[in-house]
């Protein structure tokens, strides 16, 4: 009766392991050479790190399955680092990497592109100027990401995916490859015809 009087104590009295309210639990048990009754433990499994897309002037562009808590320099890193003509200084390499983000290297202004060409600094006179007042076509073989925002309907984002592409591709032959780019649809490239050239 006393053997059972404890056992039921004990019974009750045990600690109980938390449950795994979310994701993949890891069960392991006591030793049994513990002294304590051999009770489960319960321990969530690390989530899994965010997936990026690093592009633009690095080494290796891909896709990437960093750790959790990674920053932006950790991506640029998997990829191989920053290539020669690469400016790593135009991207804030202390954020956080975030599930489905894109990381963009921009071509540093000044230094030979993929292409071959020199992209010059600027406000040089090679596609310089703003909307209006520019004097001719903007080569997308060799422009800016502040000449190329100059574009209508093209901001900084599509600015740099026109860059990305650029030296991905080794330079664009023809205006009509400008539609590769993402976010250039049909309609974009129609009205951009008579502001670019290859």
């Amino acid at each position: 009766m006393l053997v059972l009087t404890l056992l039921a104590a004990w019974w009750w009295t045990r600690p109980k392991a938390p449950a795994a309210a979310q994701g993949r639990a890891v069960v392991t048990r006591a030793t049994a050479g513990d002294a304590a009754a051999p009770a489960p433990v319960v321990r969530r499994a690390a989530a899994p790190g965010p997936v990026v897309h690093v592009a633009g002037a690095v080494r290796h562009p891909g896709v990437y399955r960093l750790r959790a808590g990674a920053r932006v320099a950790d991506a640029v890193r998997r990829a191989g680092g920053v290539s020669a003509g690469g400016d790593a200084n135009a991207v804030n390499l202390a954020a956080k990497a975030a599930d489905g983000q894109q990381i963009l290297i921009p071509a540093r202004v000044g230094t030979a592109s993929a292409g071959g060409s020199v992209v010059p600094p600027a406000g040089s006179p090679a596609g310089a100027g703003a909307g209006a007042g520019r004097s001719g076509p903007i080569s997308l073989s060799t422009a800016t990401a502040e000449q190329l925002d100059t574009l209508d309907g093209i901001g900084p984002v599509i600015a740099q995916k026109i860059i990305a592409w650029r030296q991905a591709h080794g330079g664009f032959s023809s205006v009509d490859d400008l539609g590769q780019v993402p976010g250039i649809g049909p309609r974009r490239l129609e009205a951009l015809r008579t502001q670019v050239a290859p």
